[in-house]
């Protein structure tokens, strides 16, 4: 069962935030979000873990590891889909962006 400050830090890093831009944004220490994420502090406060979730754009349940993820990640993809199609961008010009795609994949591997 993974703990609450890996939920947070896997989470960061998936909305490619570092820790000092997300302390900065929920108002808190980078210090103590440190110590959150390497599990020093086990249970931070519940308003902590709100501000946190507000941040990350996630529900709390996905922070404290409810397995509610899943929705979570479901919601998203439907709204990345809908966003794209706002653009012009449907199924069949997709693979136009392929390159793109691939380059993102590049940086994001080289960054961690």
């Amino acid at each position: 069962m993974m703990m609450i400050g890996e939920n947070i830090s896997r989470i960061r890093k998936q909305k490619h935030f570092t820790l000092s831009e997300l302390a900065e944004r929920a108002n808190i220490s980078k210090s103590y979000l440190s110590n959150i994420e390497r599990d020093l502090n086990k249970n931070p406060s519940i308003h902590v873990i709100e501000k946190l979730a507000q941040v990350l754009q996630v529900d709390v349940m996905t922070i404290l590891g409810n397995n509610r993820e899943e929705s979570v990640t479901e919601h998203e993809w439907i709204r990345f889909v809908q966003e794209l199609k706002t653009m012009g961008i449907d199924k069949e010009t997709l693979e136009d962006y392929r390159p793109v795609f691939e380059f993102i994949r590049w940086k994001n591997a080289k960054n961690e």
